[in-house]
């Protein structure tokens, strides 16, 4: 084996290890010790790979969540804002839910005014999808404001679920799900809502491209500066 690959795999083994003790500990308290034990190596190989225990243990739940994230990408988003927003809010309980340790320590720093990798990577996916909804003209909040209410509810319910002994099914997640969709997501634009039809826009659009190439000797230079400033209203420029 090379030296690449026997180090990566000393690596991984580590990760694991530490992984599988947090599982088991009630309090995700473990030492460095137990660690070496379990992982098979000795102190120095440790510190070698990791500079320290918080070093280690940001290394281990980023990797659990970045385990997450790619089966989340494997799900394609859809037409409706709605769906998405339930399927992505119950993804993310039920991680906290199916890692509990790893989850207190992906959030459970607000005394040390920090934020693990983890929680800065999940806090950007909801701020990307708020901007999708925003591009929808459907947001009633601003991105930050909504990013910070859907993280604070969502911690809050896991930590709470977590500390219950609940699941997924307890009423509270669908619930607070719902509960946000009516405060951030508003009603889809209807036909009505629209200035001018889809027809109407493509139409006035084709017109005033074709006026640029022509003169129109039947309309004076007045009326067809109007006529294209119309034409400009309705194709949006």
């Amino acid at each position: 084996m090379r030296n690449a690959e026997r180090s990566n795999e000393t690596r991984t083994r580590i990760l694991k290890s530490t992984a599988q003790l947090l599982a088991v500990s009630p309090a995700g308290d473990i030492s460095n010790r137990e660690v070496c034990e379990a992982a098979g190596v000795k102190a120095p190989t440790l510190y070698h790979y990791f500079d320290d225990k918080e070093a280690l243990l940001h290394a281990v739940v980023k990797e659990a969540f970045d385990q997450y994230l790619a089966q989340k990408s494997k799900i394609e988003r859809t037409d409706d804002l709605i769906a998405d927003f339930k399927n992505g809010w119950d993804m993310h309980i039920t991680f906290g839910l199916d890692n509990p340790a790893l989850y207190d320590l992906m959030y459970c720093r607000a005394s040390t005014h920090t934020v693990s990798p983890a929680a800065a990577t999940a806090r950007s996916e909801v701020m990307e999808f708020m901007r999708h909804i925003e591009d929808a003209g459907r947001l009633r909040l601003p991105i930050n404001i909504s990013t910070d209410l859907i993280e604070s509810v969502a911690t809050g319910l896991t930590f709470h679920l977590i500390r219950s002994n609940s699941n997924i099914h307890h009423p509270l997640v669908s619930i607070t799900c719902n509960m946000l969709i009516s405060i951030l997501i508003g009603p889809a634009p209807s036909y009505e809502d629209q200035l001018v039809s889809p027809q109407i826009l493509e139409a006035a659009s084709t017109l005033r491209n074709e006026l640029s190439k022509v003169q129109i000797s039947a309309l004076r230079a007045s009326e067809t500066a109007l006529l294209k400033e119309w034409l400009d209203i309705l194709s949006g420029n």
